[in-house]
């Protein structure tokens, strides 16, 4: 199963009052095993950065004025994402942002059942406990000292790990039986299936070998373990 774990930044709390998303970071997972294949693109928002957002992410006018805006990068993105889940902290503020931005260009938006919280499964799983990303790095001892700014890609990474932490994916099942694949992972599954010999291996096991065994357990006593499977 593939699965996105994604994140915004934006320059504001509402598309419909005009902010826009300025970032996007993501990563992404197969069978719960994170591939190293990710995605991340800082977009111009075609308009001012409030100074209450700036502080929040360091995103500024001068650095973003040279990048695409989201038209440019919007197929690039759909194409990453597919119709893979996406892992998202508190993903109804994410998900009204991608879909105003897409359905302001007239592309297809993302359903909403795509998405997964993990705010909503961390609020579930430790009712009256913090449930932020920064409270969920603490209680799960992940480092997230590189945090001193918001940024995409960055929380993407730290929310993988929380988010396997939460689902129990550091300890996968075995099941190997089928190999999945995507094109824009970098990871496979390869299986094999082992087959009985059609004939039993001679024994490598000499006389000598054998009889210096049998007088090794005749000296341990009726009582010794080994005398068991003699």
């Amino acid at each position: 199963m593939r699965e996105i774990v994604l994140d915004t930044e934006t320059t504001g709390f509402d598309p419909k009052t005009g902010d826009r998303i300025v970032e996007i970071g993501a990563v992404e997972l197969m069978r719960q095993v994170p591939t190293g294949n990710t995605y991340h693109q800082y977009i111009n928002p075609e308009r001012s950065m409030p100074d209450d957002a700036f502080q929040v992410h360091g995103l500024g006018d001068d650095f973003l004025r040279d990048k695409p805006v989201f038209k440019a990068i919007a197929q690039d993105f759909l194409d990453f994402i597919g119709d893979a889940k996406l892992v998202i902290h508190n993903a109804a503020f994410d998900m009204k942002f991608l879909n105003a931005e897409l359905g302001w260009l007239g592309m297809p938006t993302i359903p909403w059942e795509q998405a997964v919280d993990t705010l909503a499964i961390a609020r579930k799983k430790f009712p009256g406990s913090p449930a932020s990303l920064d409270a969920l790095c603490r209680r799960y001892g992940i480092d997230n000292a590189a945090r001193t700014l918001h940024g995409a890609l960055l929380d993407s990474e730290i929310l993988a790990e929380v988010y396997l932490e939460m689902t129990g994916g550091r300890q996968p099942d075995f099941g190997l039986s089928t190999a999945e694949s995507h094109e824009n992972s970098s990871a496979s599954v390869v299986t094999e299936r082992v087959r009985q010999r059609p004939a039993s291996l001679p024994s490598r096991l000499t006389e000598a070998e054998k009889s210096a065994h049998d007088a090794l357990i005749d000296g341990m006593g009726e009582k010794s373990v080994w005398s068991r499977f003699s």
